[in-house]
């Protein structure tokens, strides 16, 4: 292991370990768990860089670390699995298989310092958000968490049931999820997140921190929304996932 830097207040380590545990998430998600080394400390929503050996090559990606800080035992990305050299190089790993790590990086977090938060994720953008509802839960936190979630189908909500369970459990934390694929027995929303959405579910929307996370067109989409809406600039923080 070493200290290669310091981000943002946050000691960067290098380190190598090895797969603890796989567990799937939906049809073609998967998360990957790794012992966490007692040196390593990181805040929720922050991301690491994967580097993974394939033959002689070295593949190196960014990939949020989906594990609270709260969880001491491991930490663990989440990768949707879309065929990619990257992606097909995750899908053959095995328990104890040994791949490199260099984390924290990132400022896209969440720890208890706003009163009013919305969280609005597009497909895997949830990876940094179940890592700050995770927190938020494990550290009793009193925020006025509501988590606007989009996926094309039922079948594509990763995490459904924790993020069920955390609204069961904390009373100021409110699930909305949208489908722009729905069947016909769906009894929530259809279609994207929009202003009609953000207006209901979020009456107090202009005195609200807004995080969005997600593909680059759905983040600038809910940028130029959340404009239109009158929310303040410095009140959205966003995060880009591009696909590989």
């Amino acid at each position: 292991m070493s200290i290669s830097s310091v981000s943002g207040g946050m000691v960067v380590l290098e380190f190598e370990v090895r797969v603890q545990g796989i567990v799937p998430r939906t049809y073609d998600v998967k998360s990957f768990r790794f012992d966490r080394p007692s040196s390593f400390n990181y805040r929720p929503g922050q991301f690491m860089f994967v580097t993974l050996n394939v033959g002689e090559q070295k593949m190196r990606k960014p990939l949020t670390i989906s594990s609270s800080p709260t969880e001491k035992d491991y930490i663990e990305f989440t990768k949707k699995l879309t065929g990619h050299p990257f992606s097909n190089a995750l899908d053959t790993l095995k328990v104890g298989d040994g791949l490199s790590l260099d984390a924290p990086y990132g400022n896209f977090t969440f720890a208890g310092q706003y009163s009013r938060v919305a969280l609005l994720a597009g497909g895997m953008g949830i990876t940094p958000m179940r890592s700050i509802c995770r927190y938020y839960m494990d550290s009793n936190l009193q925020t006025r968490i509501t988590l606007l979630y989009g996926c094309n189908t039922e079948a594509d909500i990763v995490f459904r049931n924790e993020l069920e369970d955390i609204q069961r459990y904390k009373n100021n934390f409110k699930l909305v999820i949208t489908l722009t694929e729905a069947e016909s027995n769906w009894k929530g929303y259809v279609g994207r997140i929009n202003n009609e959405m953000i207006r209901s579910e979020i009456p107090d929307y202009q005195r609200t921190i807004f995080y969005s996370c997600g593909p680059p067109a759905m983040v600038g989409a809910m940028s130029n929304l959340l404009k239109s809406l009158g929310v303040a600039e410095e009140n959205v923080k966003v995060e880009n996932f591009e696909g590989y």
